[in-house]
Formats: structure tokens, C-alpha cells, sequence
């Protein structure tokens, strides 16, 4: 690979870095807050690597060679064609951020599977009770104690159309690492209208009968009271608990 291509490689790459990870928030749409200053650091590192190359750039462009070498034979320092293709990434780091993972993702996976539990505590008396879509899963599907029964809960997430309409799936959307081990947790909702794909939503409502409470059979569904619009919360690759209303 020729030298102009490598510095302005290295340079677009730490620039496309820097850009999604400190001057903006894009790499948090596919990476964990965590991950951001191993972002920044990278970053910086293909900058200076960069600025490095090109000024060495006219010291190697001058070195002596034996009369008449590079005038025979094939020419080594042409660039693969494939290598301009580094440049798409790159560039589209700077210009072209992709959209955070959504319904399109989550409408392609299984919800996931949640952990088997056992005890379980008291839940609060607040009304609506804030809990996370894991949380509300196991206690439908696993909780004898029926806890979850009556209750008004509040959820937040992602809307997530599914197939003949009538209802929809409260999506959160977690990664433990970056959007390629991305894993989806859903809510089927009832007794509303279906809000526009990908529309962050915070629901309210009871869980929805069917089956036998506290086992693996009851349907892990809310009827709907309230649907309220609201904005993409900063932990949106997380199965965390909705922000307080109001």
C-alpha cells in the first residue's frame, strides 16, 4: 500500500473515531458507555500514527536506489484495489453514522431468554411500579407468590411492530459489548394503538391474563393504560428502569 493511502487511512480513521466518541455521542449506538474511552484513546493513537507517517513520508521518498530499480520488472508499491474499500468505513464515521440498532434488529431475534430465579423480594408499593422488562418477565413466568398480579407497572422502550397488528412489542435492545452481541428483551402490549416503529415509548398498564401466573405459560403482556412518547434515554443499550415521569 502506497504511503498517501496509508497516512490518509490512519488519519480518517483516528479522525471518524474521535468524532463518534468524544466531539459526539454516535458510538453509542453500538457500544456500551464503557467502551467509549478505549474509543478515544484509539482514536488519538491512529491520529498520531498518522501525523508520524506522513512525516516520514519525504525522508523514505528520498532514500538512494541503484541505477535504474523501480524502471524493471513489476511494480510492488501499487495499491490493491480492495484497499480503497478501508476508506468506506472511515469516511462514513465522519459523514455517514449508521442508525442505532432497533426494530428492525429486534423484529429478527427471539426475546431473550432470562435467568431462573428462585426467592424473589417484596415488591415497592409505589403505583405505577417502575421495573424493568427482564424483571417483569421473571416475575410472570416464575414468581408464585403472584406478586406481579394487580399491579400497575410502568415500562419504557422501544417500539417494535409484529405480525397481523392488533399489538406490539415494548423492545429494549442490550449489548454487553458492542451492537454485534446485541440481544433483544420484549413486552408484548395490548389495548392501544401501534406507535410508529422505533418510537421510545413509556407504557403503563396491568399484566395481561392468559395462562397460569408464575409459570411459563403465562404470557409475558401488559394491557396497555397509558403509551406516552418520550425521548431515547442515554442508557438505550441497556434493560434499565424507566426515567421518572414528570
Amino acid at each position: 500500500m502506497r504511503r498517501p493511502l496509508q497516512v490518509t487511512l490512519l488519519v480518517l480513521s483516528g479522525l471518524g473515531l474521535l468524532h463518534a466518541s468524544l466531539f459526539t455521542d454516535v458510538c453509542l449506538r453500538y457500544v456500551r458507555p464503557g467502551m467509549r474511552p478505549l474509543l478515544i484513546v484509539s482514536g488519538f493513537v491512529l491520529l498520531v500514527l498518522g501525523i508520524a507517517e506522513a512525516a516520514t513520508r519525504d525522508t523514505h521518498a528520498h532514500v538512494d536506489e541503484p541505477h535504474g530499480a523501480g524502471h524493471h520488472g513489476h511494480d510492488h508499491s501499487a495499491v490493491p484495489r480492495v484497499a480503497w474499500l478501508l476508506l468506506l468505513p472511515a469516511l462514513s464515521l465522519l459523514f455517514y453514522a449508521p442508525p442505532a440498532l432497533g426494530a428492525y434488529t429486534a423484529s429478527r431475534q427471539p426475546a431473550k431468554a432470562v435467568a431462573e430465579q428462585d426467592d424473589f423480594a417484596a415488591l415497592p408499593r409505589t403505583s405505577p411500579l417502575p421495573i424493568t422488562l427482564t424483571d417483569f418477565t421473571t416475575r410472570v413466568q416464575q414468581d408464585r407468590s403472584l406478586a406481579i398480579k394487580g399491579r400497575t407497572v410502568q415500562m419504557s422502550g422501544l417500539v417494535t411492530p409484529v405480525a397481523g397488528g392488533g399489538s406490539w412489542d415494548l423492545t429494549r435492545i442490550v449489548i454487553s459489548c458492542c451492537a454485534a452481541d446485541a440481544q433483544s428483551v420484549k413486552v408484548r402490549i395490548y389495548g392501544s394503538g401501534v406507535p410508529p416503529a422505533d418510537t421510545w415509548v413509556s407504557v403503563t398498564g396491568n399484566w395481561h391474563p392468559g395462562g397460569k401466573l408464575g409459570t411459563a405459560s403465562a404470557p409475558v403482556a401488559v394491557d396497555a393504560q397509558t403509551v406516552k412518547k418520550i425521548q431515547r434515554p442515554s442508557n438505550g443499550y441497556q434493560d434499565a428502569l424507566p426515567f421518572p415521569s414528570g
